[in-house]
């Protein structure tokens, strides 16, 4: 459950970014930035704020070799499905959403690998605390 949510909140991230509907900050800052300034500078910092926890953690927990191993499997995985005829992506909003499916399971795995890890070796990161 808890690699559920850190991989969700690292979709919701993603998607309130950018997603291929008008409903993402980038659509709305780019119609809006010049009458709601403000409001689009604190919602760059919360995102900017999510995305550094995310990164960071990802970064100090996988490295960029993960990232990209990760990034190739789930290609590897599409790829198949495409191979097989279950995945059309001539759709350009059905690739985009799938890129930030992709994304969004680099940055949960991430976040969670710690106890990935843990679980699948039997080995504690030094930085585990259990209470």
């Amino acid at each position: 459950m808890s690699f559920f949510l850190r991989w969700l909140f690292a979709f919701i991230l993603l998607t309130a970014t950018y997603n291929p509907t008008q409903w993402n900050f980038v659509h709305w800052a780019a119609n809006n930035w010049q009458d709601q300034l403000p409001i689009t500078v604190l919602l760059t910092l919360l995102l900017t704020v999510g995305y550094v926890i995310y990164i960071r953690a990802t970064l100090r927990s996988i490295g960029t070799i993960g990232m990209a191993l990760i990034l190739a499997l789930v290609g590897a995985i599409l790829w198949v499905l495409w191979d097989f005829g279950l995945l059309d992506l001539s759709n350009p909003q059905l690739a985009t959403w799938i890129g930030i499916l992709a994304l969004s399971i680099v940055l949960g795995v991430g976040l969670s690998w710690s106890i990935i890890r843990r679980r699948l070796s039997g080995q504690v990161d030094t930085d585990d605390v259990d209470e």
